[in-house]
């Protein structure tokens, strides 16, 4: 469970460096195609984040 506990805040981690990182040279500098990068990878972090969410659910449900 602890490995669990460490991806769910690596994720979170990423997913706020993406948002800090596409606002700061995406929008304010207007450089799009780092708003373009930020947006796919904080995509592909909250699809493996509900993943993971949804494994620990089940997990507690079979307990």
């Amino acid at each position: 469970m602890g490995k669990k506990l460490f991806l769910n805040v690596l994720y979170n981690i990423v997913i706020l460096v993406c948002l800090i990182t596409g606002y700061e040279y995406g929008i304010a500098q207007k450089n799009y195609i780092y708003l373009i990068g930020a947006a796919a990878i904080i995509a592909i972090f909250i699809v493996l984040k509900v993943r993971l969410l949804k494994e620990v659910k089940k997990a507690q449900k079979s307990l």
